[in-house]
């Protein structure tokens, strides 16, 4: 790329920095990883020719995924000179090139900004603001070590606390807004106290309408602060909403394939739901609960100040109804727990209902499941029945104290005055009877909160079963990241699913070279899909060792191991989005020739060529629009697109009609060409062309080698290719038929 200044621009190299875009910005996101420790392999990012600057959103992406903590940004000079931090921060130019702030001189005002691309002994360049901003806009990337971060923090109530807490300042504006509320509030009745008596003594007609503009100031005043805090607290709601639905999301998808294939969709959908109650609560009764609070402080000094008696009587009647819901609290958090059970029992099924619509319906299933739905329903409504009979016992046993605190105290305190003979203030009456019901609303808040606190309490508990199990989260972001060539080393692995009685594999032995074609072939259960699962990471808990170009697989990095094997599964899920979507999943910095590209070694391109759109046609959930033969090419383009070092195929061809697996084994040897390939097959005729065929039984190696070898020497590989190609020789030559009938003359 040239270093020539655009029209409108000042050169690249105006304050001393010699820049080349594309090449500058990689080496400014490879030396900022490298002073935190991170060594990133160039290659990850991966920019077709032509596609352009890598963005800031590709690069923070490159760093989180190398277990950094990146944030793309923009900041002002005067904000770049007060940074005391000492790692280097990374200038994104405006011709697309990059610069690093290693230093600042605060007393002279200017900045030490290398090149990234100059020699290591170089000085950096001394520059001040004006010379900065002809090739800075304020674009910047801030990188740091990653701490310890809300995703491997114990999902509690906690969390969702320090979540919110984050946004102190809206908390801080509420807070104000509703102590000025409260003091409008009380400002009137403390004027009904003093005034109300004067007026009706002295028939001052003056001081009502005085009182009058006062109090309508007050409403008005009240209106519009309220108005705001309510702003506030959807502002506050809003964004902890974004921030629990990205952390719930990351957990989720960080947790091991094992946990899906374990639990019921359905449940884990609903027990994930449950935390927007958690956030209602929070940012609902949980703050109102704060906010009366603060109205109870300010009000119950007020009230004993007018009379100690009737504000004891009140502070008792408060504390049994806090003593009769917490003898409830325990029976209501299991009944709380047996609802949320029955509910996500019920939304499994109509998860899977859905979900397997197809089944349903050509199995004409539908009475079944519809009898299954009614029972869960009526389990549902049994357990909201049990917790609503429960929850109208402390409810019911409360409501006379509520009263009291309403009604009673104004009662008694008439009866008081009548006793004493006293004169009675008719001020002091309506006052009391005004603050003694702002004050009683409170306390009952207070004290049925508790329940709100356990219910809140249980549905975290259910989020918790799902985002508190183990994750891969530390093993997607760390680790090595090794180039790959391919060789594959297993030593006496041993393997046992959760649960099972005999191990999936016992003590496996074999290595390959890279470049290897290998076949797995054996009975049903023998291990085939787990030895793949295994090379994928999948599953990390066996025994021995599984080794990749001599690097153990526990140390390389998860994600890096991942997206240099390319797999394809006998049933694949395609993505509702365009062709070229689904080929270039989860490769942004890939371009459109490499979507073809990988479409025409899968064999695909002739098929997708004859859709409606092309490459931009659309496709549905569930894929209805396309064959089960078009859904595995795309499958295999999907693989293929990244050119990974090692493909694995398992059962990948075992549903396609003959034509189709005709045309991907036609492509096998090309797509092997350059990379190890691992299939996994029932049909031994798509294997004859491997390098090595491994045989398995009851999860152990039976035999190794190429298919004649195997077909003369192994008994059970003998027979399962007799099984399946008696029209065949053992070399896989077909025999000439003899007719079964002999036609007539």
């Amino acid at each position: 790329m040239n270093n020539l200044p655009r029209p409108g621009s000042a050169p690249a190299a105006s304050f001393g920095l010699e820049l080349n875009e594309a090449a500058a910005r990689l080496a400014a996101v490879l030396q900022v990883a490298r002073y935190h420790g991170v060594e990133l392999d160039p290659e990850a990012l991966r920019l077709a020719e032509g596609a352009g600057l890598p963005s800031p959103a590709t690069l923070v992406e490159w760093l989180k995924e190398a277990g950094l903590w990146a944030r793309g940004t923009r900041i002002s000079f005067r904000n770049l000179l007060g940074v005391d931090e000492p790692a280097p921060i990374l200038l994104l130019l405006n011709d697309g090139g990059a610069a690093l702030a290693v230093g600042r001189d605060r007393e002279r005002q200017v900045v030490l900004l290398r090149d990234p691309l100059a020699l290591p002994g170089d000085p950096p360049t001394q520059v001040d603001e004006l010379r900065l901003r002809q090739s800075w806009n304020g674009e910047v990337l801030l990188v740091r070590a990653a701490r310890e971060s809300e995703e491997e923090r114990p999902f509690t109530l906690a969390t969702l606390t320090r979540l919110v807490w984050s946004d102190r300042r809206v908390l801080r504006d509420i807070a104000v807004g509703s102590i000025a509320i409260t003091v409008l509030s009380v400002l009137p009745i403390l004027l009904v106290m003093r005034t109300i008596g004067t007026v009706l003594q002295y028939k001052s007609a003056n001081t009502l309408a005085l009182v009058a503009v006062i109090m309508l100031l007050c409403v008005a005043f009240d209106l519009l602060l309220r108005f705001g805090r309510k702003l506030l607290e959807v502002v506050l709601a809003a964004k902890l909403d974004a921030k629990l639905n990205l952390l719930i999301f990351e957990r989720l998808v960080s947790l091991p394939v094992d946990f899906f294939e374990r639990q019921q969709a359905g449940q884990t959908a609903y027990r994930i739901g449950q935390i927007h109650h958690v956030r209602e609560f929070l940012t609902g009764r949980l703050m109102n609960t704060f906010i009366d609070v603060f109205m109870v402080a300010l009000l119950l000094p007020l009230l004993f100040y007018m009379n100690a008696t009737l504000a004891w009587t009140i502070l008792l009647a408060a504390g049994l109804i806090a003593l009769i819901i917490a003898l409830f609290l325990r029976p209501l958090g299991i009944m709380t727990g047996k609802v949320i059970a029955a509910e996500a029992a019920k939304g499994s099924v109509l998860v899977e209902t859905i979900y397997g619509i197809r089944t349903v319906k050509s199995l004409a299933l539908e009475p079944a499941r519809s009898a299954d739905w009614d029972r869960k329903v009526a389990n549902t409504a049994e357990a909201f029945m049990e917790a609503g009979r429960l929850s109208n016992w402390p409810e019911s046993l409360s409501l006379p104290l509520q009263r009291y605190c309403q009604y009673g105290a104004l009662m008694l305190g008439a009866y008081l005055a009548l006793k004493s003979n006293n004169p009675v203030d008719i001020g002091a009456i309506t006052g009391y009877m005004l603050l003694g019901g702002r004050v009683a609303g409170p306390l009952v808040s207070l004290a049925t909160v508790m329940e709100d606190v356990q219910r809140a309490r249980a549905a975290i508990a259910q989020v918790g079963d799902v985002l508190n199990r183990p994750n891969e989260k530390r093993a997607l972001t760390q680790g090595l990241r090794p180039r790959f060539e391919g060789g594959i080393e297993f030593t006496d692995v041993t393997f046992r699913y959760e649960g099972a009685k005999t191990p999936a594999l016992d003590k496996i032995n074999f290595k390959i070279p890279a470049g290897t074609m290998l076949g797995l072939v054996g009975r049903s259960g023998s291990g085939k899909s787990t030895v793949t699962r295994l090379l994928q990471g999948i599953n990390r808990d066996y025994a021995g060792a599984i080794r990749i170009d001599d690097t153990d697989l526990r140390e390389i990095n998860l994600r890096h191991l991942r997206k240099n094997f390319g797999m394809v599964l006998q049933d694949n899920f395609l993505f509702r989005g365009s062709v070229r979507d689904n080929i270039l999943a989860g490769r942004p910095g890939l371009s459109f020739e490499d979507a073809v590209q990988a479409a025409r070694l899968a064999g695909a391109e002739e098929f997708i060529e004859r859709l409606p759109n092309g490459y931009d046609t659309f496709i549905q959930e569930g894929s209805p629009n396309l064959s089960g033969g078009q859904k595995q090419r795309l499958a295999i383009a999907r693989a293929l697109v990244a050119d990974p070092r090692v493909l694995i195929l398992d059962e990948a061809t075992s549903a396609l009609d003959p034509e189709s697996e005709a045309l991907v084994n036609a492509n096998l040897l090309r797509i092997a060409t350059g990379r190890t390939m691992v299939i996994v097959s029932h049909r031994l005729s798509s294997l004859i062309d491997c390098d090595l065929i491994m045989v398995l039984d009851q999860g152990r190696t039976v035999d190794i080698g190429p298919h004649r070898e195997l077909v003369e020497r192994c008994a059970i590989y003998r027979h399962l290719w007799f099984q399946q190609n008696r029209h065949l020789d053992p070399q896989g030559n077909a025999h000439d038929h003899k007719p079964l009938v002999t036609p007539n003359a």
